[in-house]
């Protein structure tokens, strides 16, 4: 248990006969009775909708406070709204850091907004734990040793779409919109590790900016390119008006969509459910609208946490046992921490899960780290859009082996 200043001082010549334990200095965000975790989330601006993740992990850890909390310890989530803007996550962070001293940070979400973040983090020796955002940057351990994702990349992603396509569809020709930051491009990274050379000459990309209003001029521009096949790397509130636009215009392209939106309540039903009917995507987490899961183990496990704590939440909404299971993540890795939580073991231990499933993943997705493997989850299973449900097809697939 860490020494506060005035039993250090008190404790004179003992302190320092032992140096094994950490003086309180060492231990930022934690004290005898806390840990302090530092969090930011776009509760307002474009991406919006995924604001009942930091929702969800208030009550998460609500929860494991009132189960006792870790090594004695309770937690104090905070978390700040940084609108999707990266000056303002950068804003919101340093205010974390440098004024609510937390011990690391957890679940900042957004690709453009943690990479305005990732230098200033990684300099400080802050741990940056399983980013709400698929970026493949999130991997590097070498060049950003204090930075781990959590979910499958992007790139790996859009390698699978590219490789079923050309399976299902070999002479296809792919129209592809993302958004035009890490995230999107990702997405076009991922295509041409599968088509290579041929990419210029079967892709037609559009992108569009997440502060653009629609999208609706960039889906007539891809629909004009005669493409029979339409990729579409975006978040919620822009896929929405893809599906909707797609069909309102008559096109129907085999349709793929990236798995950060495509919850049931913030995507399809917004859309229209009979709008995106075929739509094909991955998944790694169990859907709540799938009725496969109703006696589900672990999700009976998240339908009880929503139940009690988060009652008046949207169950169709999949953002909830997203951030159902990687919250319990990390709480994995702040047990294995065995009551040292300096920042070096918290990072240690986040680089030492062997296997971890949490309740809210799909069969056979397990997490796994080490000191080099800083992709906790690399298997995904297709799927396809019912018109009420998602419906897999398929085995689980690990990468796209190119």
């Amino acid at each position: 248990m860490p020494l506060s200043r005035r039993h250090l001082l008190a404790a004179g010549t003992v302190a320092l006969a032992a140096p094994a334990i950490a003086r309180a200095q060492d231990l930022p965000g934690v004290t005898a009775t806390e840990i302090r975790i530092g969090n930011t989330m776009p509760y307002s601006g474009p991406a919006s909708a995924y604001g009942s993740i930091g929702r969800s992990h208030q009550h998460f850890f609500r929860m494991i406070n009132d189960q006792g909390g870790i090594a004695g310890r309770k937690i104090n989530f905070i978390t700040y709204d940084d609108n999707y803007s990266p000056p303002k996550t950068v804003e919101q962070v340093r205010r974390l850091v440098e004024q609510d001293k937390v011990a690391f940070l957890f679940n900042t979400l957004g690709t453009a907004t943690n990479s305005a973040i990732v230098r200033y983090v990684n300099q400080r020796k802050v741990p940056h734990l399983f980013l709400s955002t698929g970026a493949d940057k999130w991997g590097n351990y070498q060049e950003t040793p204090w930075t781990m994702g959590w979910q499958p990349s992007y790139r790996t992603e859009a390698q699978i779409y590219t490789k079923h396509m050309l399976e299902q569809k070999p002479g296809a020709k792919l129209a592809l919109l993302y958004q035009n930051d890490d995230f999107g491009k990702d997405y076009v990274a991922g295509v041409k590790d599968v088509l290579g050379a041929k990419f210029d000459s079967i892709v037609r990309a559009v992108s569009h900016e997440a502060t653009d209003p629609t999208i609706d001029s960039q889906v007539v521009t891809l629909q004009g390119s005669g493409a029979d096949v339409l990729l579409t790397a975006t978040t919620p509130k822009f896929a929405a008006q893809t599906i909707k636009k797609v069909f309102d215009v008559g096109w129907r392209p085999v349709h793929f969509l990236t798995n950060v939106s495509i919850s049931v309540g913030t995507v399809m039903e917004p859309a229209g459910p009979e709008k995106g009917i075929g739509i094909i995507t991955s998944a790694y987490l169990k859907d709540p609208t799938d009725p496969g899961w109703a006696n589900d183990a672990g999700m009976n496990e998240w339908r009880a946490f929503m139940a009690k704590y988060i009652p008046d939440g949207d169950v169709k909404d999949g953002s909830f046992p997203f951030a159902y299971g990687i919250a319990q993540t990390m709480v994995k890795v702040l047990q294995q921490c065995n009551g040292n939580f300096s920042r070096e073991s918290i990072m240690k231990q986040a680089a030492s899960l062997n296997d971890f499933i949490p309740a809210t993943t799909l069969p056979g997705i397990k997490v796994s780290t080490s000191a080099t493997n800083f992709h906790p989850i690399k298997q995904m299973q297709l799927q396809r859009w019912t018109g009420s449900t998602w419906e897999r097809f398929g085995g689980v697939i690990e990468g796209a082996n190119v």
